[in-house]
């Protein structure tokens, strides 16, 4: 077990001793695609709590650029600038991130959202740059894997809906 550190200070158990952590692998602070997908988890987060379920975010961007775009978010969000948990995990980089054409509707919804909402748009150069890879993992109590999913390219990961579908039987209440 080890504890990571939160933006706002937050020790974070992995694995979390009393319930399952969803780790999710997201890209950079600002990143259009992002914000969207983690804006369908906080409609949902009451929901993913119930089913017993912990959210833990992690991006490859620093704290200070975290705080600004996604301070808000209800749930961990941990700061990995050197990639060290990336590496870890096997979540990786690659053009074929944003030249997928399955990235693209992403892109575009997300963009449009950005904009409709106010949000600040996300910094021109980017720590680490914009090809990252998400991943998804679901992490029992006890450590293990219940499952994961390496993105192939951006807007690849799972909705709230298939994250719910891994969830075991008996951990739901």
């Amino acid at each position: 077990m080890r504890t990571l550190t939160a933006i706002d200070g937050t020790p974070v158990p992995l694995p979390d001793p009393d319930r399952l952590v969803h780790l999710q692998f997201r890209r950079f602070a600002g990143c259009p695609i992002c914000n969207l997908h983690l804006r369908s988890i906080v409609a949902r987060h009451d929901q993913i709590e119930a089913a017993g379920l912990r959210e833990v975010v992690v991006f490859h961007s620093p704290t200070e650029e975290l705080l600004v775009h996604a301070g808000d978010l209800p749930f961990a969000v941990i700061a990995d600038p050197r990639r060290h948990l990336y590496r870890e995990y096997g979540v990786e980089s690659a053009p074929r991130s944003l030249l997928h054409p399955g990235a693209w509707p992403g892109m575009v919804r997300g963009s449009i959202a950005l904009l409709r909402r106010g949000d600040r748009p996300p910094p021109l150069r980017v720590a680490g740059g914009r090809l990252g890879l998400p991943g998804d993992f679901l992490i029992a109590p006890d450590g293990t894997h219940l499952a994961s999913k390496l993105g192939v390219h951006a807007n690849d990961q799972w909705s709230v809906d298939e994250l719910l579908s891994l969830v075991p039987k008996e951990v739901h209440p």
